[in-house]
């Protein structure tokens, strides 16, 4: 008989804890008056260079044009924003401050606007929910890595990259995504991953090399831009995606393709719910 008691009694203490308890929210942050910080990181003497770019909330815009590895500016409001640079045997990382408040109240100012140079690197983008603009043309990027949240970013390469990149690797949450000039990267493999969403990959430029892309989405709009002269094979494995297939595709069963003479894309595409178009 005690044991149906038992239950009732460790309810009542439980509850009568609890009433002795307070949950602490964290404050928001107080915005003061902008600052902005002079950003310029130089080029090491490496071959190859590992730069790291870390970013919360806010806009981060990235352009070539930087007579040293990175020249720029950070904007911000709130103190704990300010960047900070750090150098170690891994390379060069550009970091936000230690503000973990997620999401910012709508009057948090944080905007970077950054050069690239032109030396050799790795590059990796590290974000959260933001607005990003990319434009990454004629840089040597050997590697890129971005992964970001809740984003909108659009990024381009609208010149050929001078280095062959090993691999670009895209993984975002539910986000509006659209890149350009995708054949000027010069990468030989391509891993997009994203949550629910819309997304162009555009694969427009000079295509040098065979390159294999693999792409998993979610419930999401997709819309892959393939030239009309570029040798193209496309395999989808979905769940209940409608798939749109513009003029000059070729089907059959799960693939799709376009022949022409040069080096060959080859896409394994993964994707749930949503709409798939091929066009030109």
């Amino acid at each position: 008989m005690n044991y149906k008691i038992i239950p009732i009694v460790l309810i009542l203490a439980l509850a009568t804890l609890a009433c002795g308890f307070s949950i602490s929210l964290p404050k928001a942050p107080t915005p003061g008056p902008d600052v902005t910080d002079s950003i310029t990181v130089p080029v090491p003497n490496t071959a190859t260079t590992n730069l790291s770019i870390n970013f919360g909330a806010g806009e981060i815009t990235l352009n070539p044009g930087a007579q040293k590895l990175v020249e720029g500016t950070a904007t911000y409001n709130v103190p704990d924003l300010k960047p900070e640079v750090v150098t170690d045997s891994n390379g060069i990382e550009i970091k936000q401050g230690n503000l973990t408040d997620i999401p910012y109240p709508g009057n948090i100012k944080n905007i970077w606007d950054f050069k690239l140079g032109a030396a050799s690197m790795d590059l990796a983008i590290n974000a959260g929910a933001y607005t990003g603009t990319y434009e990454l043309g004629g840089l040597s990027l050997t590697n890129l890595t971005i992964k970001d949240g809740a984003s909108k970013v659009t990024l381009s390469f609208s010149q050929a990259n001078p280095s062959e990149m090993t691999l670009f690797r895209y993984e975002t949450g539910a986000s509006n995504v659209k890149m350009s000039g995708l054949a000027n990267a010069n990468f030989s493999t391509m891993v997009f991953n994203s949550g629910a969403g819309d997304y162009t990959l555009d694969f427009s430029g000079t295509l040098k090399r065979d390159a294999t892309i693999t792409i998993s989405s979610g419930l999401s709009n997709l819309i892959l831009v393939i030239p009309q002269n570029v040798n193209a094979n496309v395999t989808t494995e979905s769940g209940l995606a409608n798939i749109n297939a513009g003029p000059g595709w070729a089907q059959n069963g799960n693939q799709y393709s376009q022949s022409s003479s040069g080096p060959m894309l080859t896409f394994l595409i993964k994707t749930g719910a949503g709409n798939l178009t091929l066009t030109h």
